[in-house]
């Protein structure tokens, strides 16, 4: 466990079978932000190199951004968010559903050639009780998996193994993204 006072999981709840790994450092990425926009990750406007490293955005342009989740589920996990503060898709324009598209569909091809993965989960979830931590901006996960990255672990342990940290995974990554240009979104 990593983290500021990181405490071990709790004996599971009567019934449910499930042990609890308090994580109170990340309710500052997770909670819900005042007005639209307003404290969400995805909400910025023009970001210096050193801006971008620090929040992981890897790709930003005029409809849609790419980002490394801070806390991965596998390395190299993607956010692709739309630049507009919405909650759901039916609330994007046709061109922004088809420009978000085309950044997700480039996303999973970076990917491939970066981390050459066995296959990809790939969702979204709507709504704080669907599991968004983010549940004011829509955006989707994009998460490499390999044969054997559910090990003894995850199954076992309840923890996940990461091989590669966050400014390796960005570093790896930032140079593929820059191929990315505005036509796609």
């Amino acid at each position: 466990m990593t983290g500021p006072k990181a405490r071990r999981p709790s004996r599971p709840e009567a019934g449910d079978g499930l042990s609890r790994l308090w994580a109170p450092w990340r309710a500052q990425y997770v909670r819900k932000p005042g007005a639209p926009g307003k404290g969400c990750i995805f909400c910025f406007g023009d970001l210096g190199a050193t801006a971008r490293r620090r929040r992981l955005v890897l790709y930003a342009g005029p409809v849609a951004l790419v980002m490394l989740n801070r806390y991965p589920y596998n390395n190299g996990h993607l956010m692709v968010a739309p630049r507009r503060h919405v909650a759901s898709p039916e609330l994007l324009t046709r061109d922004e559903r088809a420009a978000l598209g085309e950044v997700v569909t480039a996303s999973l091809d970076i990917l491939r050639r970066a981390f050459n993965p066995a296959g990809f989960n790939l969702g979204a979830n709507l709504g704080r009780v669907a599991g968004a931590g983010i549940a004011d901006h829509l955006h989707w996960h994009a998460v490499p998996r390999w044969d054997g990255d559910t090990n003894f672990m995850t199954v076992l342990a309840s923890s996940r193994v990461l091989s590669e940290d966050l400014d390796a995974s960005f570093a790896r990554l930032t140079p593929l993204f820059k191929a990315l240009k505005a036509p796609l979104s």
